[in-house]
């Protein structure tokens, strides 16, 4: 990561605090909390992948709301723990990474799968609970999967090549 300079007063000064000193100092603490990172992850993109492509047509034997029931508790789950897991990683190079458009790009997409999540039950939260097993769902519903699935997919792109740029 590129040490850029006169980024925002905020950022320096979480990179200079005693939080991201610890994550800095040690041998430990910054791949512990990485490796919490990917968990955190896998568990996102594992659970919403699964039921994004439920949505999309596959897997059309179970019911979307018996998925939905098991698969985003987890994905949800999993999204909490990336998130401060995320935090604590950004501290170290606060500022590098507000320049990295890597970075920047990937928390637009993490706002645009949380938005078409958000839609997507906003729209269909009674639909959900009545669609049956078997049911080809209405387009608009496999459009948001589609949607997910790129968004998700982009944010584990962009995630990944961050530290390459």
């Amino acid at each position: 990561m590129h040490d850029y300079r006169g980024g925002p007063d905020w950022a320096a000064w979480l990179e200079h605090s005693a939080l991201a000193q610890a994550m800095r100092g040690g041998v430990s603490l910054y791949p512990a909390v990485e490796t919490l990172h990917i968990l955190g992850f896998a568990c996102l993109i594992g659970g919403i992948f699964v039921f994004d492509l439920r949505l999309v047509g596959l897997g059309r034997g179970i019911a979307p709301a018996a998925l939905a029931a098991i698969a985003l508790p987890v994905a949800g789950g999993g999204l909490a723990i990336a998130a401060a897991a995320g935090s604590l990683l950004f501290v170290t190079e606060a500022v590098a990474y507000l320049h990295n458009p890597l970075f920047l790009a990937k928390q637009g997409l993490i706002l645009l799968g949380l938005a078409n999540l958000a839609l997507f039950h906003w729209r269909f939260r009674d639909g959900l609970r009545q669609w049956p097993a078997g049911a080809a769902l209405p387009p608009a519903a496999r459009i948001a999967g589609l949607v997910s699935l790129a968004a998700w997919l982009a944010v584990l792109v962009c995630g990944r090549a961050i530290a390459y740029v």
